[in-house]
């Protein structure tokens, strides 16, 4: 069964913390393997010097996390981050990021995804993370 974005982004209006939904991610496409989020530039989410924080894409990062691993299921099934590492590569200001997290296996129990996270305005990579779940339902 495929996903609409529509799905996915009914999952995270019913399953994240208020402050998440703050971030004003949006789906914009899926795969059985992947999911591309938009984080909209805000300039709340910036911090001194007027760069998005790096709290606000590790929070994007993870949170594709999940749409990639619901996509892959067909549906949401509860799950917890178990290991996230980022590495920041270029500040971003005043531009929309785009995530694209990508199941590296998605196992009954684990999933292990890559995601990317890219400057739309220059184009240019801003972060990579790499994550892994452990999927509780």
């Amino acid at each position: 069964m495929t996903m609409t974005t529509a799905e996915a982004g009914k999952i995270l209006d019913d399953n994240f913390a208020p402050w998440v939904l703050e971030l004003g991610l949006g789906v914009e496409a899926l795969g059985p393997d992947r999911a591309i989020l938009r984080l909209p530039w805000s300039a709340r989410l910036a911090r001194e010097g007027g760069a998005l924080s790096g709290q606000a894409l590790m929070a994007a990062a993870d949170t594709a996390t999940v749409i990639a691993v619901s996509a892959g299921r067909g549906c949401y099934v509860p799950m917890t981050t178990v290991q996230q590492s980022t590495s920041f590569q270029r500040a971003v200001t005043g531009s929309d990021v785009l995530i694209e997290a990508v199941l590296t296996k998605l196992g009954r129990r684990m999933a292990f995804a890559d995601i990317t996270l890219t400057d739309e305005g220059a184009g240019a990579l801003a972060a990579r993370a790499s994550t892994v779940y452990a999927l509780l339902g």
